[in-house]
């Protein structure tokens, strides 16, 4: 196992464990193999388990297998507040408890707010104190590091990272998520920072796995290394040095243990040129199963009426292979914030087609998008947000 550090020198996993997707058997989590899986990654060299207090059971499951092998001491733990949910200091503190209660433990190692999508929803958590209460969690000991899970656009991001005294964020990004949300400028961004940055869906939970159209499975299949398709993902994100550590939703033994194998040698710059054209050529395969052919480039940005393009574009051709899952995405990254980004905004100006380098039919596209993706609980979730902000 490959280590890196974060900002106190703490040595951190390059394969960390996310606990979202913990076995279950007769629709509970099979704590027995939740217990022997967890003690697995340990003793092979994961240290970093990621939890939250919305995923159903896992906060619970992962102290039990925790107290279980007794190995609290050998592993750092982050947990989310569901700041979403939260409407007052005794709020936060109560679930805080809930959260420590839960987890068998006196200390959260990594506290992360739970998917801020941009500067207004920090704001309103410090307007009621949030971040002071952060602070003497943390002089206290009770929290390790503050930091935020995030979902919107890059340049949100970056007022992020600008709006506090971060230890660490978190962020999807795969390499076909380069260009969208954080991306890869936000990643930089945060390393020029100094802010270590842990990944998130960097197999978009799979699905650059069982999702591959048959040329990218083929190319794969051909190529002498024998490298895996998840491989091939998890190596193109310890290629970079902004990388901190990455999130796997390992729920088998075999997975735990081939991801352990692939991160053997997960240096930076740990790909050759040879390989970055491979995986342009995965990228490529993807590119052409798609319906519109965005590279997430940004030159149509920004939008004169907020409209995330590239964000818009990747969750619309991902909706024939991912239907529920691409529509929750889009939620999440244009619908859940106080100044919305869909596709649904769009005035129809043209600026964003006179800057694209591929001359892409945008504004037809965006209009497409809205209708697949825009439905009455998307409608519901915008007007929600609104009484939220006027609340």
């Amino acid at each position: 196992m490959q280590y890196r550090a974060d900002k106190t020198g703490a040595q951190l996993s390059v394969l960390g464990y996310g606990c979202l997707r913990f076995p279950r058997a007769g629709g509970r989590i099979d704590q027995d193999a939740v217990t022997a899986q967890i003690g697995e990654a340990v003793n092979l060299g994961v240290n970093y388990f990621d939890t939250a207090y919305i995923y159903p059971g896992s906060e619970a499951a992962l102290g039990e297998a925790l107290r279980r092998l007794g190995c609290r001491d050998r592993v750092y733990l982050a947990d989310k507040l569901p700041q979403y949910l939260i409407r007052s200091r005794a709020g936060a503190q109560k679930c805080f408890e809930e959260q420590l209660a839960r987890l068998g433990t006196d200390h959260i190692d990594f506290y992360l707010m739970h998917m801020l999508s941009d500067c207004s929803a920090w704001e309103k958590l410090c307007a009621m104190g949030i971040r002071e209460w952060l602070e003497e969690l943390k002089a206290g000991g009770k929290i390790g590091r503050i930091g935020f899970s995030f979902h919107g656009d890059t340049a949100a991001f970056v007022q992020l990272l600008d709006a506090y005294d971060w230890d660490f964020c978190q962020i999807q990004y795969n390499y076909l998520d380069e260009h969208t949300q954080a991306g890869r400028r936000g990643l930089e961004a945060a390393a020029a920072r100094g802010i270590p940055v842990i990944i998130m869906e960097p197999l978009r939970g799979g699905r650059l796995i069982t999702g591959l159209p048959d040329a990218a499975r083929k190319r794969i299949a051909d190529h002498p290394s024998g490298r895996s398709a998840a491989g091939w993902g998890l190596r193109w994100l310890w290629d970079q040095p902004g990388v901190t550590c990455v999130l796997s939703g390992m729920n088998s033994l075999e997975m735990i243990r081939d991801n352990v194998r692939a991160a053997e040698d997960a240096l930076p710059g740990c790909l050759s040129a040879e390989d970055h054209a491979f995986i342009d050529g995965l990228k490529a395969d993807l590119q052409d199963a798609m319906r519109i052919g965005c590279t997430g480039c940004g030159y149509c940005q920004p939008c004169p009426a907020g409209v995330d393009i590239p964000g818009v574009f990747a969750c619309y051709n991902r909706a024939t292979a991912e239907g529920r899952h691409a529509k929750k995405e889009y939620l999440r990254t244009t619908g859940l914030r106080r100044k919305g980004t869909g596709a649904s905004q769009c005035v129809g100006c043209g600026k964003c087609e006179a800057h694209c380098p591929q001359h892409l039919p945008i504004r037809a596209t965006l209009k497409d998008a809205a209708r697949e993706l825009e439905g009455p609980l998307y409608k519901l979730a915008r007007a929600g947000v609104r009484i939220l902000h006027l609340w």
